[in-house]
C-alpha cells in the first residue's frame, strides 16, 4: 500500500502579486523553492490563510532572491497581494518509505525571508 505524504512545504509566505492575464500557476522565488524541496513545475496545493481559499496548481520558478509569490491566471482570483499562504507538495510513498520520511519545510516572515527550516 502507498500513502500520500507532504514532501515539501513553504509556510506563511506572503503573496507579492496576482496576474490574471498570465497562463497560470504560482511563481515562487527559485531559492525558496530549492530550500523547500518543491520542484519547478511540480503540482502544489496552495492554502490561503487570509481568505480560506484552497487551490491546486503548479510551481514555476521566479527570479532568484526576488522573494516573489505571484498567483497567475484564474488562480489570481483566489488571493490578493499581502495574503498569507502555505504551499505544499505531496508524494506517494511505500509503507517502508514512510517510516523514515521527513518533509522539508521552510517558514517565512512577513518579507518572505526564511526564518526556520525543518526536515
Amino acid at each position: 500500500m502507498n500513502r500520500t505524504l507532504v514532501v515539501g512545504k513553504i509556510h506563511k509566505a506572503r503573496l507579492t502579486s496576482c496576474d490574471l492575464h498570465y497562463e497560470g500557476s504560482l511563481a515562487i522565488d527559485i531559492d525558496i523553492l530549492k530550500e523547500s524541496g518543491i520542484l519547478a513545475y511540480e503540482k502544489i496545493l496552495v492554502v490561503n490563510a487570509t481568505n480560506g481559499e484552497r487551490l491546486e496548481t503548479y510551481a514555476i520558478p521566479g527570479e532568484a532572491g526576488s522573494k516573489v509569490f505571484c498567483l497567475n491566471g484564474a488562480a489570481a482570483h483566489k488571493g490578493s497581494p499581502g495574503d498569507m499562504v502555505t504551499i505544499m507538495a505531496f508524494a506517494s510513498l511505500t509503507e517502508e518509505e514512510t517510516a523514515t520520511h521527513r518533509p522539508r519545510i521552510v517558514v517565512l516572515d512577513e518579507n518572505n525571508e526564511i526564518i526556520a527550516k525543518k526536515g
